[in-house]
């Protein structure tokens, strides 16, 4: 038996129900039951559906409940939450509920996928099942072969073949009740690879390693091209710290709020992606004030704008290594970092605009000065 041809058969079909269900839902969804005379496919949909008379060729159906009494010489695809079927089926049954009930008779096999599944005492399916549920119960007759994965399974009828379950319980079998041989398969455990505490260190290092390097050459790159405003920005740090902080939580806070606002209304989107932008620049840029400002605190004997970024660098990637210490550092990183932009902006108010020079008079030319007697004439 090829469980995957079965699988694929009967999702293909389910699919098939599902769209004409839905298609023609408005014209065959009926509580009552839809019977034809004629052979060919029959399509029932609605909040319940009930067949209790006999049906010449396939059911697909589609509903919350589904209750088959009737013969159907053709096979019956069904997805409900609530299936039985106490009539006689002479297709196969390919069916996906919440429970499945079936105390009729199906002639040929059985694809079913549900939480609850139970093959009745007075139920029978003539060749082979393939299920999936999360509790089993079969108690009355299975023609061959039972293929199912489940959390409980029993068995107090009869399998004809052999029985092949997939669960990480032991079933209940009666004695006699499987003609053929049980197969027990256990799921297979996702188990983690062991690392070593060794692997953990190294990586650690490596990590480290990585982050000194690549952040040091940003910090001294910084040093060397924006010598003056880091000194200007860290010129706000250091008579008055908490002053920074202070601002920089309260930014921290309000600011995204604020473009949060903007966004949604509309019209100031664009200003609050701009908006945006600019204070990504400003939190990322906190790492090289800070930086700075560490190394001015460390060294204090040079005015060396690299050397201090480096210092600064270092401390701070440090720190930003070590667990639950690295939290307060990035807080303390960024609250300072823009308090003392913030600040600075402030300071520069870049918005207000440029005074225009006054024009200067030019000083009124002075008549030459003509000293000693004036010439005599001939």
């Amino acid at each position: 038996m090829n469980i995957r041809s079965h699988a694929l058969r009967f999702a293909a079909a389910l699919a098939v129900a599902g769209f004409l269900g839905l298609a023609l839902g408005g014209a065959a969804a009926s509580p009552a039951a839809q019977t034809s005379g004629g052979g060919g496919p029959h399509f029932y949909s609605g909040v319940t559906v009930d067949i209790p008379n006999s049906v010449d060729g396939d059911v697909y159906a589609a509903a919350q409940t589904i209750t088959i009494g009737g013969d159907v010489t053709g096979d019956v695809i069904a997805a409900a939450q609530t299936i039985t079927i106490s009539g006689h089926v002479d297709g196969n049954v390919r069916l996906a509920a919440q429970a499945v009930t079936i105390t009729g008779d199906v002639a040929r096999s059985g694809t079913i996928f549900a939480s609850n599944l139970v093959v009745d005492g007075q139920g029978s399916i003539g060749k082979d099942v393939v299920a999936t549920a999360s509790t089993i119960r079969i108690a009355g007759h299975v023609g061959r072969d039972l293929v199912v994965s489940a959390n409980d399974l029993s068995i107090d009828g009869t399998v004809g073949g052999d029985v092949t379950y997939s669960s990480s319980n032991t079933a209940h079998i009666a004695d006699g009740a499987v003609g053929g041989s049980v197969q027990h398969i256990q799921p297979q455990q996702s188990s983690r690879p062991e690392i070593s505490p060794w692997a953990v260190v190294l990586g650690w290092f490596l990590g480290l390693l990585y982050a000194v390097v690549a952040l040091s050459l940003i910090t001294v790159a910084a040093g060397l091209l924006v010598p003056r405003t880091l000194q200007r920005v860290t010129d706000r740090l250091l008579p008055s710290p908490w002053r920074a902080l202070l601002v920089g939580f309260v930014a921290a806070i309000v600011v995204p709020i604020g473009l949060l606002i903007l966004l949604v209304t509309i019209v100031g989107a664009p200003l609050a992606l701009a908006g945006l932008l600019l204070w990504i620049v400003l939190t990322l840029a906190t790492f090289l004030v800070s930086a700075h400002y560490l190394g001015r605190l460390v060294i204090r004997d040079t005015h060396h704008p690299v050397l201090q970024s480096f210092v600064g660098g270092l401390i701070l990637i440090v720190a930003l290594q070590i667990p639950l210490l690295n939290i307060l550092v990035w807080l303390a990183m960024v609250f300072f970092g823009l308090g003392a932009e913030l600040l600075e902006i402030y300071r520069q108010q870049p918005w207000r605009p440029m005074s225009r020079p006054e024009a200067v008079q030019p000083a009124p030319l002075s008549q030459p000065v003509v000293t000693g007697e004036p010439p005599q004439q001939p």
